[in-house]
């Protein structure tokens, strides 16, 4: 039995339709082994008898032996002793609710997360069960994604067990044209959160690139269910690259990870909690505050606000402009050499050193 997808209660801008014949290919992660996970790390390095494992999480000796397997294919280091039980060598860096819904309070971003150990798409995933009728908040998360995308339908290099790719529901009382702010939003929680996990220094690329050094390190693909009027589901998909040891040959030069930038091991849960925290804080100060309380810090948080030479690429043509400023809405200023300014609402920017 494949360790598929644990379901657990306690670019900017895209459109998607309501549910056209989505379907899951694979069935999220079975409680039962989060159980497992869960029991092993709570006696971390003591020795847990098989049949007391069994008994806990409710399946046979033999589907224990073999969950124990597969989860030290995937990196789990667990040790058998013959005729007493198994014992957990080291916490595991796994996304699985038991390891990250503890640590989230009562927060209503990550009240319920659905756990992969290998999907196509977290927000492919989260559109569906969006379609369902998922609850806001909801979070999808996967170790390894085989179709993760990015901005412009690029595609997203999801190493297993290595970055943390996951989306998020939000269902906000907002119109569709408040949406953007969203990806924004994304942004400065994402930068915070790495700030705070790890000490680098973070810059963000409009509208949602997050750059070390001048390196990608993360992504944000915002989609959005919505009529003319009414937003249904917002789902913000995050790709963070975190212990990556080392990228593709052709992405060495734009692409980092947070371990090749610190180099550390980092954890991915304390990554994902302090994001998923830093998602509740600022989607509340949107809500209360409205969309200039977003924008402000964003244009505080990112050198590419205001000031910059940079390289515009749209679907008219490219051009050269230097930034100046964020409309309320969530669109980059720019300003041509002749002086005229433009709304930059969906393109690709790039810095001119």
């Amino acid at each position: 039995m494949p360790l598929a997808g644990i379901s657990h209660d306690a670019e900017g801008m895209g459109s998607r339709g309501e549910k056209q014949g989505m379907h899951m290919a694979t069935p999220s992660t079975d409680r039962r082994i989060d159980k497992l996970i869960h029991l092993l790390v709570k006696n971390a390095m003591v020795v847990v008898p098989g049949p007391k494992i069994a008994s806990e999480i409710g399946v046979t000796r033999f589907k224990v032996w073999e969950w124990i397997e597969k989860l030290r294919a995937l990196g789990m280091e667990i040790r058998g002793v013959p005729a007493a039980g198994y014992q957990l060598m080291k916490i595991p860096d796994l996304l699985t609710p038991s390891l990250v819904r503890p640590e989230l309070g009562a927060q209503t971003i990550g009240h319920v997360i659905v756990h992969y150990f290998r999907t196509e798409s977290t927000n492919d995933v989260a559109f569906e069960l969006a379609a369902e009728g998922a609850e806001h908040g909801t979070v999808v998360v996967a170790e390894e994604q085989t179709a993760g995308r990015g901005r412009l339908g690029r595609a997203w290099h999801s190493e297993k067990s290595s970055g943390i790719y996951m989306s998020v529901i939000l269902r906000p009382p907002l119109a569709p044209t408040a949406a953007p702010v969203l990806t924004l939003l994304a942004g400065v929680a994402a930068q915070q959160a790495v700030i705070s996990s790890t000490g680098l220094a973070v810059d963000i690329r409009w509208p949602n690139d997050l750059l070390v050094n001048g390196k990608k390190i993360c992504g944000i693909l915002t989609e959005m269910s919505a009529e003319l009027d009414q937003l249904h589901a917002v789902v913000l998909g995050i790709g963070m690259n975190v212990n990556h040891r080392q990228m593709p040959a052709e992405l060495k030069s734009t692409a980092s990870s947070l371990r090749l930038e610190t180099n550390r091991a980092i954890s991915r849960v304390q990554v994902l909690v302090a994001l998923l925290r830093e998602l509740e804080r600022h989607y509340g100060l949107l809500l209360q505050e409205g969309s200039t309380a977003i924008t402000e810090r964003w244009a505080a948080a990112s050198s590419f606000a205001s000031g910059k030479r940079v390289r515009v690429a749209t679907a008219a043509g490219d051009m050269l402009a230097t930034t100046a400023g964020l409309d309320p809405s969530g669109a980059l200023r720019l300003r041509r050499d002749d002086g005229r300014e433009e709304l930059l609402v969906a393109g690709e920017v790039v810095e001119v050193k």
